[in-house]
């Protein structure tokens, strides 16, 4: 007997209420594009089937007090690219898909900038949209607890495989502040979460500033997001990301319609980066910001922008670990 025929009722009721807090989200939207949604949403939830909808309301209600691998929700993000079609700014899209591709099949840490809490589902989307599924079908966001505090974030980290990590004391805030002793142990945990899922070949979202800015440019990256490079053949994708700042603003629970670009830099080899750093962990994490800020415009540089004079090693070790990529026999582009 399957979870809908035993509570004959509770789908319909379980399916009205998911769309009614979904167009309440939508709630700045005119009535004819909600109602077009309403209907769009119940077509989609309904092919779906009952027990699909049972299981993703399990998923919004259960507890997730772990630091393990939490998985996706396949309704969950059925239902972001449906919204996403219809909200989505038209001209939003992903360059450097080529890069994206020549990464098939390997280990990846992409790194991108972090402007919002819908950045990780913004690179699943515009990986979708733009060919990228193999890459797109195999992500895995590195997140913050406050995710898992949010009804509305839940749901959008379902989008995608998602590890519960701990917040370095500097930049965590209410919910997520932890003792040192209780981000250690979390911290192994999701460690070696994020290190089994890249041996599965999964590509980790992380956001190495380990907060989203306040002023569009980017932040100091952290060291200790080096830990999850550790793993040999992992490639480093650095992304950049625009738009989203003014998507899901920070204060703001709605959602503003925006053109929003994911551009995808040239990938390298982490060995070659830890070589060519001289194994400095600081060194690693600046070089990995000049190249995010390498894809960006110049307002969202921030810290890693050319007037940044005591970057000059940093962009000698990126410049370094590109040439040995290149040259390398597991050149991926």
């Amino acid at each position: 007997m399957s979870i809908s025929e035993a509570h004959p009722d509770s789908g319909s009721k379980t399916r009205d209420d998911l769309i009614a807090a979904i167009l309440a989200f939508l709630a700045g939207h005119d009535l004819l594009t909600l109602e077009d949604i309403r209907k769009a949403l119940e077509r989609e939830i309904d092919e779906a089937g009952p027990d699909a909808l049972l299981r993703l309301k399990q998923r919004l209600t259960e507890a997730d007090d772990g630091w393990d691998y939490h998985p996706s929700d396949p309704l969950a993000r059925r239902i972001h690219h449906l919204l996403a079609d219809r909200l989505l700014h038209p001209e939003s899209t992903l360059v450097g898909i080529g890069h994206v591709e020549a990464l098939t099949g390997r280990p990846v840490a992409i790194f991108a900038n972090h402007l919002s809490y819908a950045d990780a589902n913004l690179i699943e989307m515009l990986l979708h949209r733009s060919g990228g599924d193999v890459l797109a079908d195999r992500l895995t966001a590195l997140a913050g607890p406050k995710v898992f505090t949010s009804r509305q974030r839940r749901f959008s980290s379902l989008c995608f495989g998602a590890i519960r990590t701990p917040q370095n004391a500097d930049v965590s805030t209410g919910e997520a502040v932890m003792t040192t002793r209780e981000v250690a142990r979390a911290a192994r945990t999701a460690i070696e979460a994020a290190r089994e899922r890249l041996r599965l070949r999964d590509a980790l979202v992380i956001f190495g500033e380990g907060t989203r800015s306040r002023t569009r440019g980017m932040q100091e990256l952290l060291v200790g997001v080096t830990r999850y490079l550790d793993d040999p053949g992992t490639w480093v994708l650095p992304v950049g990301i625009t738009g989203t700042d003014g998507l899901f603003p920070i204060g703001d629970e709605a959602l503003h319609p925006v053109r929003v670009i994911v551009h995808a830099g040239t990938p390298f080899d982490a060995a070659a980066l830890r070589t060519c750093a001289g194994h400095n962990r600081r060194l690693m994490m600046d070089a990995i910001g000049v190249a995010i800020a390498d894809v960006l415009p110049p307002d969202y540089r921030g810290r890693y922008g050319e007037s940044a004079e005591d970057l000059g090693e940093a962009r000698r070790v990126l410049s370094e670990t590109r040439r040995a990529a290149r040259s390398g026999a597991g050149d991926p582009t």
